[in-house]
């Protein structure tokens, strides 16, 4: 939405890391905000904690990896990826709702009574957003009370409600209350998979598994509009692909019976116990002390409380977390990428793809193609790196678009460049400014108030995705598609700068080190 402790380590005292001296991460959160003419090269994953580089001792069995000939095979991830692979089940209806109307909404217009009526096609594609926005909103009270396993299964009621009805509509009104409906789930389900990843996934892991959204948002995306295709000679089509809609959600109701609460809810509730079991069949043996002595350092100076209140955002340095989660949607939301996909089938059509579903397609293979490439890179390179080449790439890719639309030295090279500019752009888009928003937010916010800070972001999210699809068009009128598309990439660039100054790197570090190296520094600070 992750290099850690490896399964066979030893369990030892996390009291001198968390509170010595200053660590990479403390660094660059203090400097980032009180200094601004200062620049930092320090990655986490760079200097890991000492206990990190200590030899495992004899005798301890290994976890989860086989070794042939002097070669490791890990598979240190296996045991947490069925939760997360439910998880994102959820991010596979966002897409596949994202995606389940664009073809249709003529059918269902002309069906309902509505037809020839831009207002109310557009009010029935947005309300959906509507119901999101409030879900985002009170989707950190329901985690603080319910845990994440449980709110995904109370969750599904709206999303299988909200398709049925959306199926059955025989009236305006009824398509309206259906979409909501299954916005307001889809709203709550886009902030609870990114904590639950983030909280259930070994740290060696959890930027990994946390592409599992923007894998799972592809699909669905592919999903509706492949299956939307029947709609174009078949006017009634539309209802057999709502109620197909239904179908994830209850997978998504039923496999959470299955699947494991987070550890951190659990230790925080006092279910130490059902922690412990957690943390032993998807972490390993060698992980269990260390991670409930973690957990319960970090409770006990959060005070001990499950429920979180709203008036805490406005407290360092929650307030902190949630100005760079709301502000990391803004940018990523005013980067264009809603309107490049909307404006991208126009752009197939002029090298002759006059086929709406065929330019949707091309697009979300290369947004697929990016959040597999996201999924190696984000352990590999780190969140900070992936988020600042991301933009970088879509800032060139949309200044590349714009050239080639103003300054146009032939007609068939100038289409082509449009082409791979708006593919590149995609691209780009999913290997970082997608996956890595996602699930930096999480690994930032205190364990505390991480679904309060996730609700907050996620409806600033919500409000940009509004504003960009009211506006686009008529921004496109006004202006033109190359300076609208050139603005996007300067947003682009400011997201780079931003990401460069503002994002610190959480890779290899589990989240209660991450919290309490923030606390830290903080504490440090207020004594100065």
């Amino acid at each position: 939405m992750r290099v850690a402790t490896v399964f066979s380590q030893p369990v030892l005292p996390v009291s001198a890391p968390l509170t010595s001296s200053p660590n990479p991460i403390q660094e660059h959160f203090r400097f980032g905000f009180r200094n601004r003419r200062l620049r930092f090269k320090v990655s986490a994953s760079k200097k890991p904690l000492p206990e990190l580089q200590n030899p495992k001792p004899d005798g301890v069995e290994k976890s989860f990896v086989e070794e042939k000939e002097g070669e490791s095979a890990d598979f240190g991830w296996l045991p947490a990826f069925p939760h997360a692979l439910i998880a994102s089940m959820s991010n596979f209806l966002f897409g596949y709702h994202i995606g389940v109307m664009n073809g249709p909404i003529v059918s269902v217009a002309r069906e309902l009574g509505f037809e020839g009526d831009p207002i109310l096609e557009g009010l029935v594609v947005s309300i959906f957003i509507a119901g999101a926005f409030i879900g985002s909103i009170n989707s950190g009270f329901l985690v603080d009370k319910l845990g994440c396993r449980r709110t995904f299964q109370f969750d599904s009621i709206p999303l299988i409600l909200g398709a049925l009805v959306s199926a059955q509509a025989h009236s305006l009104d009824e398509i309206l209350w259906g979409r909501f409906l299954v916005g307001l789930g889809i709203g709550v389900n886009t902030v609870l998979v990114p904590i639950y990843i983030s909280e259930v996934a070994p740290t060696k892991y959890r930027g990994s598994l946390g592409s599992l959204c923007q894998i799972g948002t592809c699909l669905g995306i592919i999903t509706s509009l492949s299956l939307g295709i029947p709609s174009e000679i078949d006017p009634h089509w539309w209802r057999t692909i709502l109620y197909i809609a239904s179908v994830p959600a209850f997978i998504l109701s039923i496999g959470m019976q299955f699947a494991v609460d987070s550890p951190r809810w659990l230790c925080k509730v006092g279910r130490l116990d059902d922690a412990k079991a957690v943390i032993l069949s998807l972490w390993g043996p060698s992980e269990v002390e260390r991670s409930i002595e973690e957990f319960q350092l970090v409770i006990k100076n959060d005070g001990a409380d499950v429920s979180s209140r709203w008036s805490e955002l406005l407290e360092e340095p929650h307030s902190r977390v949630a100005f760079i989660g709301g502000s990391l949607f803004i940018l990523q939301q005013f980067a264009g990428i809603n309107g490049v996909l909307y404006f991208s089938s126009l752009t197939f059509k002029d090298v002759g793809i006059t086929s709406g579903a065929l330019a949707s397609l091309f697009g979300g293979l290369a947004n697929f193609s990016g959040s597999l490439s996201a999924s190696y890179l984000m352990e590999k390179e780190g969140r900070q790196k992936l988020l600042i080449a991301s933009y970088l790439g879509m800032a060139v890719s949309m200044f590349l678009v714009a050239c080639a639309i103003n300054f146009p030295i032939d007609e068939d090279l100038s289409h082509n460049l449009s082409i791979i500019g708006v593919l590149m752009y995609i691209l780009a888009f999913a290997i970082g400014a997608g996956p890595v928003t996602g699930i930096i937010i999480p690994e930032l916010s205190s364990a505390k108030m991480r679904g309060k800070i996730m609700g907050f972001s996620f409806s600033v999210h919500w409000v940009c995705n509004f504003l960009v699809g009211l506006f686009f068009l008529d921004m496109v009128e006004i202006f033109g598609v190359a300076p609208v598309y050139t603005g996007f990439g300067s947003v682009s660039l400011l997201a780079a700068v931003f990401a460069n100054y503002f994002i610190i790197e959480t890779k290899g570090r589990t989240l209660e080190e991450i919290e309490m190296s923030i606390n830290a520094n903080l504490a440090g600070r207020d004594k100065q």
